[in-house]
């Protein structure tokens, strides 16, 4: 993987779920990287568009392709940050061979959180 390719800088949350003091589920992203890498280095290209209704309106969403260097701990459940948006992670597909990088395929538009 050529590190130029990688010119995006994404941060990737996980949904924590905890109580308030009154005993309430509270559900919270946080992010899954450490301090010392506060972003990661990405390559971010969209694939399709579509357009769709949801909740009596008109919605659009974009199916989009996001290369990240190998990581083993990206999941499904979790979500891709890149400034203002938002990536929901619908698959993980690993480098089949040599484990040098993840592609994560994801979805915005009309996002959980």
């Amino acid at each position: 993987m050529r590190p130029q390719k990688l010119r995006h800088r994404i941060d990737i949350e996980a949904l924590d779920v905890t109580l308030d003091s009154s005993g309430a589920q509270v559900d919270q992203w946080a992010s899954i990287l450490s301090s010392d890498d506060p972003l990661l280095p990405a390559e971010i290209v969209p694939l399709s568009g579509r357009e769709f209704v949801a909740a009596q309106a008109v919605q659009a969403g974009v199916t989009t392709r996001i290369t990240i260097r190998w990581r083993d701990d990206v999941k499904p459940s979790m979500r891709v940050v890149h400034d203002y948006d938002v990536y929901n992670i619908r698959a993980v597909l690993p480098d089949p061979t040599l484990r040098r990088h993840l592609t994560l395929m994801c979805e915005t538009g009309v996002n959980d959180g």
